[in-house]
């Protein structure tokens, strides 16, 4: 939930009282060097009054002074030193000119000045995001600033933390500002400092962020989500009251000493998990939640024992990240169950040091930076290795445009973990490749892969690694990047990463090499597709380039998409058709009998009379189990059904699983053509491909002509759309023996 902004104490005629202010910020710390930090609270007020009394205004309520003072209350929460505190209260006045950064070095030492000057550097980010000032700077300008902004990051982790906190200010602030500030600081906060808080492992931090910043971005999907929590909010304290105290005394009686809380669901995390699984309201399992903190690791196991003892456990929803840790170091169990009532609720039991850890992130681990050598130094390293790396991909690519969705990059939590030949872990999104991992691991193994072997067989680049599976690259000696691989059709990468580096690579070659292996790949994608003849030098123009030759130049360059280039010329072709790709009539694929429900089809039931149980009235969607009646077919609940589940628990072999068919989609006959050199075994390697893709065949025709050992295939099969069509030509012609895939110019 948006956390509630704290009023700082006041004195009776309205001014701060900073010593008040300074007894609780000294008390959350008492590390902390009161009559230092009164001294910079002193300095900065003085120079705010000096500066406000020249243009005859004084307003400390508003003031930059008080959002200074808060920057310090969050930071404090963070444990951070006395440093980041002092330059915390007085970067507002160096940054509106109330005072010089020299004249702040003077004062406080070039510890706090370099500090100051670090956050300073990156307010550059607000410039890259917006329109007006992206105009006035232009993109060098940009890629410079944002490179000082992470050379200070990579420096001193403070500096960032520092940030964190003064963007967290100006997000509950914007509630006072006008439409246009408040989307524009939303979004930035929501591309740039969200996503910098997950990855710092800054838990507290990155929810709030991300609700705020929700809340502005997407007003009514807010309030709507907010107005479900609220209106059951009595019912659901009194329930997870009673859960903790079945729970408190479950632990106590095995001896574990534990504390057993409610945990906050935010209502950001609520709506992204209904987009990402096409979940209603009700079906959102952690709405209801408890965290259970204990000393040791194998008490987590011991109290997970317990829950799964107490209450039923419900089928793939639980994580382990305590053996198989995030990215950003959050470690915990999460599990759901049936609770009492049978209503669903969540558990996450961790340690109060993960705890600590999933709280305060890299903040737990600063001050062992090059002072220490326990494990807080190592976990530091990890925690901002990557910092690191997006400096880099920014020298190398010198492109803004990938910014947010670099720093956004393992949010979700699909991920694949895979082994090196030595057992070093590595992980990936999920989908990765063996090229992926190739460039992860290092820069020029991905130069020079030449092959992979997953578990000691040879697979091919394009292959998507699992969890669990060992990944070994064949490497040539003096290797070079393939064109190829930068065709999002065929498949072979799908990190930014690896992109960045391949495109780099080719930045580095003779323009001129660039134009023709530009301009091969746009008419050979142009002949498989069977395009007609188009004016190139429209094309170019609709791709934001001057002349052909530039098109083909950022084609080859890698720059351009190949798929972009295709996306634009099929609009040349057919502007008035929008989404509707393929100039044939739709058909509808074929699917099973309908239920009640219109398009709706429910499998698993054969030709059995079907009717949905009142009691829980499932919806499409709802996780579903069947039940046998007598004389009245099957009636389908929903999982979580309090009747459905007395039912399964009476008569077990009564329930049978269900679930929600397809909706049918449109498809398009379109015929292509396949020409190889005659093997055995051509047509099964090709019907194998059209399984993989899920292309349903009309009508094969095939024909060998023995004079050149060739084999001619004309298939009929129906298609989504263009893109799907582009793929499935570029896995065809990855085939051993494959002259040509593309589309029959004859089609009708």
């Amino acid at each position: 939930m948006v956390q509630v902004r704290v009023q700082q104490p006041l004195n009776t005629d309205g001014s701060i009282n900073l010593d008040a202010w300074l007894d609780h910020v000294v008390s959350v710390d008492p590390a902390l060097d009161r009559q230092a930090l009164k001294a910079a609270c002193e300095f900065a007020r003085n120079a705010e009054q000096q500066a406000n009394a020249a243009q005859n205004r004084w307003s400390e309520g508003s003031s930059g002074f008080r959002t200074g003072l808060e920057i310090a209350e969050i930071l404090a929460d963070l444990k951070l030193d006395q440093d980041s505190l002092v330059a915390a209260v007085v970067y507002r006045a160096v940054r509106e000119g109330k005072t010089s950064l020299e004249e702040v070095q003077q004062q406080f030492g070039p510890v706090v000045g370099k500090l100051v000057d670090g956050v300073q550097r990156m307010a550059a980010i607000s410039a890259s995001l917006s329109p007006r000032k992206s105009m006035v700077l232009g993109a060098q300008a940009q890629v410079e600033n944002l490179r000082k902004m992470l050379v200070a990051m990579v420096d001193d982790v403070r500096v960032a933390l520092i940030k964190l906190a003064e963007r967290t200010c100006a997000i509950r602030e914007a509630k006072h500002a006008d439409d246009e500030k408040r989307h524009r600081v939303a979004r930035e906060v929501f591309d740039i400092y969200a996503p910098l808080a997950h990855r710092l492992g800054i838990g507290h931090i990155k929810w709030e962020l991300e609700d705020l910043s929700f809340r502005y971005l997407e007003p009514e999907q807010y309030k709507q989500i907010a107005h479900l929590l609220h209106e059951r909010r009595l019912d659901r304290e009194q329930y997870i009251a009673g859960v903790m105290q079945q729970l408190r005394d479950e632990l106590a009686a095995t001896g574990i000493k534990a504390d057993v809380s409610g945990r906050a669901k935010h209502i950001y995390s609520i709506w992204r998990k209904m987009q990402r699984k096409g979940l209603q309201f009700s079906q959102i399992y952690d709405v209801r939640a408890v965290r259970v903190l204990v000393p040791e690791v194998r008490d987590c196991y011991t109290a997970l024992g317990i829950v799964h003892t107490l209450w039923r456990h419900i089928p793939k929803e639980f994580d382990d990240y305590i053996a198989n840790p995030k990215e950003n170091g959050y470690r915990s169990l999460h599990t759901a169950v049936l609770g009492p009532d049978g209503k669903v609720l969540e558990v996450q039991i961790r340690t109060h040091a993960m705890h600590e850890e999933a709280e305060l992130g890299v903040c737990a681990h600063w001050r062992y930076k090059g002072t220490d050598t326990k494990a807080g130094s190592s976990q530091y390293e990890e925690k901002i290795s990557w910092l690191r790396q997006v400096l880099e991909w920014h020298e190398e690519l010198g492109d803004i445009g990938g910014l947010a969705e670099q720093l956004r990059v393992d949010i979700e939590p699909d991920r694949v973990y895979v082994f090196t030949p030595h057992g070093h872990a590595i992980d990936l999104p999920k989908g990765a490749t063996p090229l992926d991992f190739a460039y992860r691991v290092h820069t020029e193994v991905g130069h020079n892969c030449r092959g992979a072997k997953v578990n000691g067989r040879i697979v091919p680049l394009s292959y998507s690694l699992q969890t669990g599976e060992q990944v070994e690259i064949i490497r040539g000696k003096h290797g070079a990047p393939s064109r190829d691989w930068l065709n999002s059709n065929l498949g072979y990468i799908t990190t930014s990463r690896a992109r960045a580096k391949i495109v780099h690579w080719f930045k580095l070659q003779a323009r001129d090499q660039n134009v023709a292996a530009g301009k091969g790949m746009l008419e050979q994608e142009f002949q498989r597709l069977a395009f007609p003849h188009l004016d190139v030098e429209k094309l170019a123009e609709k791709c934001n380039l001057k002349t052909a030759e530039d098109m083909y130049a950022a084609l080859g360059a890698g720059d351009l998409r190949l798929a972009q280039a295709i996306h634009h010329a099929e609009q040349m072709l057919e502007p008035e058709r929008g989404s509707q790709q393929l100039e044939l009539i739709p058909r509808r694929s074929s699917a099973t009998r309908p239920g009640r429900r219109g398009d709706i089809q429910i499998e698993g039931v054969g030709n059995l009379l079907t009717q949905m149980a009142g009691c829980c009235q499932p919806l499409p969607g709802d996780p579903i189990v069947g039940y046998i009646t007598h004389g009245r077919g099957v009636t389908i609940h929903r999982q979580d059904c309090a009747t459905g589940l007395q039912l399964a628990g009476r008569e077990p072999e009564r329930i049978i699983q269900v679930n929600w068919g397809p909706v049918p989609e449109q498809t398009y006959p379109v015929e292509i053509m396949i020409r190889a050199y005659d093997r055995s075994g051509l047509l099964r390697d090709v019907s194998q491909v059209l399984l993989n893709e899920k292309i349903n065949v009309l009508a094969v025709n095939t024909r060998s002509n023995k004079d050149d050992n060739t084999a001619s295939m004309l298939l009929t099969i129906e298609i989504p759309g263009l893109d799907g069509l582009g793929r499935l030509l570029g896995r065809l012609a990855q085939l051993p023996n494959i002259i040509e895939a593309r589309r029959n110019r004859h089609t009708a």
